[in-house]
């Protein structure tokens, strides 16, 4: 296959991710609206990070107040499944890929793309991939720009109301799996009365919420991992 060809299927199959960035891109442009940033910041933003999770929780530490490490360290543990996702297209990737390929193919490995592209037989292809980035990444931007211009334009209830958009795509993120897993709605239970408990405690409670984060997320990610580890042939997709 040519890679014209690879690169338009690439842009087909991505045109329905990017429709879907767009539409959760704009709640998280509220969002930067309420912390400060302006439209072609909050673009910038989206266009080096595009990850709702790590855009999401550098945008909650901001308003917190949270340092820049504060920051980094929280958005490298949310982020830190991509690294895994690397890893595993690095496996089915033909070895004489050249360096700047795999460069750029990382720079945008979101979890829709990831599953595109992983799901093709064969090598994997990197016009392919840069198709589906070709919607997927504007679509991005120019959500969280347009969310952000909305949230200075529209009404306070109306920003409000757009502003629990967010919170509801997390929500139904985590929900599914913890109708399914005892342990991941043990481990939901568990994250929020932990944060709650933090809040209060006489010595955490001094911390900054993004230390606070950082430290719940880190404890209860590696108690899940060592008290009940997944097989192998669990962890498969």
């Amino acid at each position: 296959m040519n890679r014209k060809k690879e690169y338009l299927q690439g842009v087909r199959d991505g045109v329905p991710i990017g429709l879907g960035y767009f539409a959760v891109s704009f709640s998280l442009g509220i969002l930067a609206k309420n912390v400060g940033l302006t439209p072609i910041q909050a673009a910038v933003m989206s266009l080096l990070n595009n990850a709702s999770a790590g855009e999401y929780m550098g945008l909650t530490v901001m308003a917190a107040g949270a340092t820049y490490w504060e920051m980094a360290v929280a958005t490298l543990i949310t982020n830190a499944r991509y690294l895994l996702m690397s890893c595993a297209m690095s496996q089915r990737m033909d070895p004489d890929v050249p360096f700047r390929h795999r460069l750029i193919m990382a720079f945008d490995i979101t979890d829709e793309l990831f599953g595109i592209t992983i799901a093709r037989p064969g090598y994997l292809s990197p016009w392919y991939m840069y198709g589906g980035m070709t919607p997927a990444i504007p679509g991005w931007m120019i959500g969280t720009a347009l969310g952000t211009l909305a949230g200075s334009i529209l009404p306070l209830r109306v920003v409000s109301a757009f502003s629990v958009a967010l919170y509801g795509m997390f929500i139904a993120i985590f929900i599914p799996p913890a109708r399914k897993d005892k342990v991941i709605a043990g481990l939901v239970a568990l994250a929020f009365a932990s944060s709650w408990a933090f809040s209060r405690l006489p010595v955490v409670s001094a911390l900054s919420d993004g230390t606070r984060t950082i430290i719940l997320t880190v404890v209860l990610a590696a108690g899940a991992a060592l008290l009940f580890p997944r097989k192998e042939e669990e962890a498969a997709p």
